[in-house]
């Protein structure tokens, strides 16, 4: 057992619960305070553009036991700013001997008068699942990760689906235009209208006004351009801000006593020898575990090989590793075909993939991340071989 004084845990969303978790199974004894800016207890992100689009009866909670876990709770309260060893929250204060950032992310939103829907709470998607239907003119900008899902749930629902995205192919600026551009014709076998290289220079009443002056008239707007970490209220605070919270290996923060933790983190990761953030739902899931061990005194090292899932047009579309300082882009199979995988190295070794329908090759891709093996590029190519086996000796 071991008294870690106060910690106050800011965001209540998987990351903030993960490490209330993390810290009681680690033997913290300490007061626990979770705070969550939304009224709902935490419930899990993924679903949200997958299954509840589409099931009535799902439920993404994550069923937090706060009796049990000896945490005090106070959802519907937003983080505002950051005195000395005092987070300062829209209804208290809160004292800390040790504070965990978890805000998470916020969405970028566009100009115009018009109403635009997110995809980002639960309230959100509930929302957008009584819309969805028949005849529903949805208009939906940006064709990432975010906007294929919904594009895929509102087209199985029979609504009439526009997707417009500034970028040169759908995810453009997640995979790169060479591997985004394959996905293009699955939003044409849907029967949803794919518009690249558009931007949307507003967002109006009853429809959406391009840049180029086109005008694309909907029922209902849906932003899905992207997000931002929610940490402009630590802006003069003295914690170093980089594109989120900038923390080390350890997930520590500029200040001592403050660690980040999910979305809003951008981490020191020395696999990949740069400052690193993702708003991957495996980050949540495991980077509370080394910040609840350092918490604690230990000197863990969070330095993952990231990775991300997607359900889209029928499709499992799954990424590991991060391919920013890839050198070779390297096909294996057909990407017309309904099974293929993208690979990129840098000197000879994976660092990144990305499988369309291949399990196996993302289970074993990313164990080739992990244990940096050069690889021939010949037998990597070859679709009937085994990843592993592209192992050189």
């Amino acid at each position: 057992m071991a008294d870690t004084g106060r910690v106050v845990v800011a965001g209540a969303g998987l990351a903030g619960l993960r490490t209330v978790e993390q810290l009681r199974e680690r033997g913290a004894t300490g007061p626990i305070t979770l705070i969550g800016a939304e009224a709902r207890p935490p419930y899990d992100r993924p679903p949200l553009s997958k299954k509840v689009l589409t099931e009535i009866d799902l439920d993404p909670s994550l069923q937090a036991d706060f009796a049990a876990l000896d945490v005090d709770f106070r959802p519907d309260e937003a983080a505002v700013g950051l005195a000395e060893a005092t987070l300062v929250t829209s209804r208290a204060e809160y004292p800390f001997d040790h504070l965990v950032l978890a805000t998470g992310a916020l969405p970028v939103t566009l100009p115009g008068e018009g109403q635009q829907r997110f995809l980002r709470s639960y309230d959100d998607a509930l929302a957008l699942r009584d819309l969805l239907g028949p005849g529903l003119r949805l208009a939906i900008v940006g064709a990432g990760w975010i906007g294929a899902e919904l594009a895929t749930a509102a087209a199985a629902r029979g609504g009439q689906v526009t997707v417009v995205e500034a970028g040169p192919a759908p995810l453009a600026s997640a995979v790169g235009a060479p591997v985004g551009s394959q996905t293009a014709r699955w939003y044409a076998a849907a029967g949803v209208d794919l518009r690249v290289g558009v931007s949307v220079a507003a967002v109006q009443p009853g429809g959406v006004a391009l840049a180029g002056g086109e005008w694309i008239a909907a029922d209902e707007i849906v932003t899905a351009v992207g997000v931002r970490p929610a940490t402009s209220w630590l802006e003069g605070s003295g914690v170093r801000l980089q594109n989120g919270v900038a923390v080390d290996a350890g997930l520590r923060a500029s200040r001592p006593g403050v660690y980040a933790v999910g979305d809003c983190a951008a981490f020191e990761s020395r696999r990949f020898g740069r400052q690193l953030r993702f708003e991957h739902w495996d980050v949540a899931l495991h980077a509370p575990e080394v910040v609840a061990a350092n918490v604690l005194g230990g000197d863990e090292v969070y330095d993952p090989v990231p990775y991300f899932w997607s359900e889209q047009f029928g499709r499992m579309v799954q990424y590991a590793g991060y391919h920013g300082g890839a050198e070779q882009l390297l096909w294996r199979g057909d990407p017309a075909e309904p099974t293929w995988a993208a690979c990129w190295l840098a000197d000879g070794r994976l660092v990144a993939i990305l499988t369309v329908d291949r399990p196996r090759d993302l289970l074993q891709g990313r164990r080739l991340i992990t244990s940096c093996d050069r690889l021939d590029t010949d037998r990597l190519a070859d679709p009937a071989v085994p990843l592993k086996s592209a192992i050189t000796t």
